[in-house]
């Protein structure tokens, strides 16, 4: 995981691993190691973000303070003169780690070894697979056929064709172009019976 936004005091920061940064005041004593709210993890490669149930782990370097602020208060023709200053209060705190301790290289493995071993069944599937994708009744050719061809073809066709091709449709493929196609036929049949 390459970063992560997380939440202290009210605040959210986006924070990689090893990064320093100033935050307000926390109740927290030198050295002391706290999680602060995770919101999302990103990274990877991507600009996908992700909420994220995973952990982020920050140390306490120290208390600060900000930089002073001035500010001047004037009010002419009245002798009204005010002046006063501000510094916020920080702590520093570093980012220790984002995620688990399990690095990219590690989790990469598994995933390659799962394609391998999906890859040989994949191979040995198709040729019963097809005869299962295979509706009973269906026009020849059908798998192969674009919405505008089922549209075309799909009015010289007789109603159990039309029915077995809307199945195959609504469990495998899901074009709703042809389902409406589909649809409006089986219709028109009705109509005209």
């Amino acid at each position: 995981m390459t970063y992560a936004i997380i939440k202290v005091a009210g605040k959210q920061y986006r924070v990689r691993e090893g990064e320093r940064l100033l935050v307000d005041r926390l109740n927290e004593d030198e050295g002391a190691t706290f999680a602060p709210t995770v919101l999302l993890v990103g990274g990877d490669g991507g600009p996908q973000l992700e909420p994220s149930d995973g952990v982020v782990r920050a140390k306490v370097l120290g208390q600060t303070k900000g930089p002073k602020i001035r500010i001047g208060k004037y009010k002419k023709r009245t002798g009204y003169k005010r002046h006063t200053g501000f510094r916020a209060s920080l702590t520093q705190i570093e980012i220790e780690s984002i995620g688990g301790a399990k690095s990219s290289r590690s989790a990469a493995k598994p995933k390659a070894e799962a394609v391998a071993k999906a890859e040989p069944a994949a191979k040995a599937e198709p040729a019963g697979a097809e005869t299962e994708e295979r509706v009973k009744g269906m026009p020849s050719g059908y798998e192969d056929m674009t919405v505008a061809d089922i549209k075309q073809a799909s009015s010289g066709w007789n109603r159990p064709m039309l029915e077995a091709a809307l199945e195959y449709e609504q469990a495998h493929a899901q074009r709703k172009g042809a389902i409406a196609a589909l649809e409006s036929a089986l219709a028109d049949k009705e109509g005209d019976s």
